[in-house]
């Protein structure tokens, strides 16, 4: 039994020195730190790009997060009814809390396309901004050299966009 023991603990006493050995030294010749101990970053989940965006207000209200290219219609207490991807425009209002303020059945558009379900919210300068979608279905990028204001959407999101935002409704714009 003793020799069983001795064996053990010899085995024990290697596989100990192995794990050590292939820890690398933290103290150079001199006793000093060979460099600062890393400290281990804290673990972020990945934010769900369809989650509505945090600080995006209150009751019922499209958001818009201009980075991200996409709106949620919201209603009541954070519930989202419908959650859809844009092309932005070349012009977009400042981070805000706007409020819809005119619509329009089918007009055309700065860039010349027929576009429908017009619900218009800021202005910046001259450019009118709203949300808007092509009569053909495109949702092309727009020109960068164009100042426009049109943010397009696919048409069935245009006809929830324009059920839900009528003249009043709040639109938080979020970067």
């Amino acid at each position: 039994m003793a020799g069983l023991t001795a064996a053990a603990l010899a085995a024990v006493g290697f596989l100990a020195y192995q794990a050590s050995a292939s820890v690398p030294d933290a103290f150079g010749a001199a006793g000093r730190p060979n460099a600062a101990p890393s400290a281990k970053a804290p673990e972020q989940k990945p934010r769900d790009p369809l989650a509505l965006p945090a600080d995006s207000g209150s009751g019922t209200r499209v958001v818009y997060a201009v980075t991200d290219r996409r709106v949620w219609l919201v209603t009541g207490k954070r519930k989202v009814s419908r959650t859809f991807q844009i092309m932005p425009s070349t012009v977009h209002p400042p981070p805000g809390s706007y409020a819809v303020t005119s619509r329009s059945g089918q007009v055309s558009g700065s860039d010349g396309v027929a576009i429908e379900h017009v619900v218009r919210f800021a202005s910046v300068g001259d450019v009118v901004v709203g949300f808007s979608a092509a009569v053909n279905g495109s949702l092309a990028e727009p020109d960068p050299e164009k100042r426009t204001g049109g943010v397009r959407m696919m048409r069935a999101d245009g006809d929830s966009m324009w059920r839900f935002a009528t003249i009043g409704t709040k639109v938080v714009v979020v970067p």
